[in-house]
C-alpha cells in the first residue's frame, strides 16, 4: 500500500510545478514515506467523457483502464497531494476531468448518492494537500476572486468524496516572482510536515 498518492497536473517538465513535484518527493523520501505519482499528462489521461463512459457512470463502471488504475490507487492511499497550476481561477480541465471520470458512484467506489446528499467513500484519505501556483497574487485570489481552491475544491469537492481535512498552499504572482521567492516556496514545501 502506498501511503501517499501524488496527483501531478502540468504538461511541461521544466515548469515551476515540476520543481514543486521534485520538492514534494524529496520531502517524502526524507520522511521515509512511501508514495506513488499519477502524472496525468505523461499518462495521456483523457479528461473527458465519451458516450460509452457516460453510459457506464451510474453502474460505477468504466472502459478507461486509467480510471480503474487511478481509483484503485486512491482506495489504497492514506493521503493525497495535488500539484497543479491555477488557470482562470480554478483547477485546469485535466484535473477537473480526473475528478469527473475517476470519482465513481457506488458502494466501494468514491461516493454514494443518498436522499440527503453525497456520502464519500474515500475516507482512507486522511488529508489532502493542494499545492498550486497562480499568476494572480494569493491575496487577490483569496479576497477578490472567490477563493475557489479552498472553498470549492477542498471544502466541497474533496469533502464529498470523503477527504475530511485539506491544506492549500499557493505560490502566487508566479509570472513576476523573483528567484528568491520561488526558492523560499520550494524550501517551505521540502520542510513541510505532511500529516496523513
Amino acid at each position: 500500500m502506498n501511503k501517499v498518492l501524488i496527483v501531478y497536473c502540468h504538461p511541461y517538465n521544466q515548469s515551476f510545478n515540476h520543481a514543486v513535484l521534485t520538492a514534494v518527493k524529496s520531502n517524502l523520501e526524507k520522511q521515509n514515506c512511501a508514495y506513488a505519482v499519477i502524472d496525468l499528462y505523461r499518462d495521456n489521461f483523457k479528461p473527458f467523457y465519451d458516450a460509452e463512459e457516460l453510459r457506464l457512470f451510474h453502474s460505477g463502471k468504466t472502459h478507461d483502464p486509467l480510471v480503474t488504475k487511478y481509483l484503485t490507487q486512491l482506495k489504497n492511499a492514506s493521503g493525497i497531494i495535488f500539484i497543479t497550476p491555477i488557470w482562470w481561477n480554478s483547477i485546469p480541465g485535466m484535473l477537473k476531468g480526473f475528478i469527473d471520470k475517476v470519482m465513481k458512484e457506488g458502494e466501494g467506489l468514491s461516493h454514494i448518492v443518498t436522499r440527503t446528499g453525497i456520502r464519500g467513500c474515500l475516507t482512507n484519505l486522511k488529508h489532502a494537500y493542494v499545492l498550486t501556483t497562480s499568476t494572480s497574487p494569493t491575496f487577490y485570489f483569496k479576497c477578490f476572486m472567490g477563493n475557489g481552491i479552498q472553498k470549492i475544491f477542498i471544502n466541497k469537492t474533496l469533502k464529498q468524496i470523503g477527504v475530511k481535512h485539506g491544506t492549500w498552499l499557493n505560490c502566487g504572482g508566479i509570472t513576476n516572482s523573483t528567484l528568491a521567492k520561488r526558492q523560499r516556496y520550494l524550501q517551505r514545501i521540502e520542510s513541510l510536515p505532511f500529516k496523513f
